[in-house]
């Protein structure tokens, strides 16, 4: 479930940390979340259903370097078993920023 959050994509330091949202949306089976760090930090990058609870935790405690970053989500939970249809929450927090976007999967 938990994908290689090493993915650099860009060398340019970001002058913010934020999160960027996910491509594509809505999607099936899978979406790439996307987020810029503007230093070395630990984010935590968790997928929610619509009443806040944790489905899935994507990133938690792994430094990453500063830079844009993507993480892979397959609209799996945290026992790896496959979400209903609907929309679902994402919420990143690093650096003190805290934002969340909504995905919608279609099965």
């Amino acid at each position: 479930v938990l994908p290689d959050p090493n993915t650099a994509v860009d060398d340019a330091t970001p002058r913010v940390t934020r999160l960027l949202g996910n491509t594509p949306n809505p999607f099936n089976p899978r979406t790439v979340i996307a987020f810029d760090l503007s230093g070395a930090t630990a984010p935590r990058l968790s997928v929610l259903d619509l009443r806040g609870r944790e489905v899935c935790r994507l990133l938690d405690g792994q430094t990453l370097t500063p830079g844009r970053h993507q993480v892979v989500w397959d609209g799996r939970d945290s026992t790896g078993r496959a979400l209903a249809s609907g929309l679902y929450l994402y919420r990143f927090r690093a650096d003190g920023v805290t934002e969340e976007r909504k995905m919608l999967l279609t099965r």
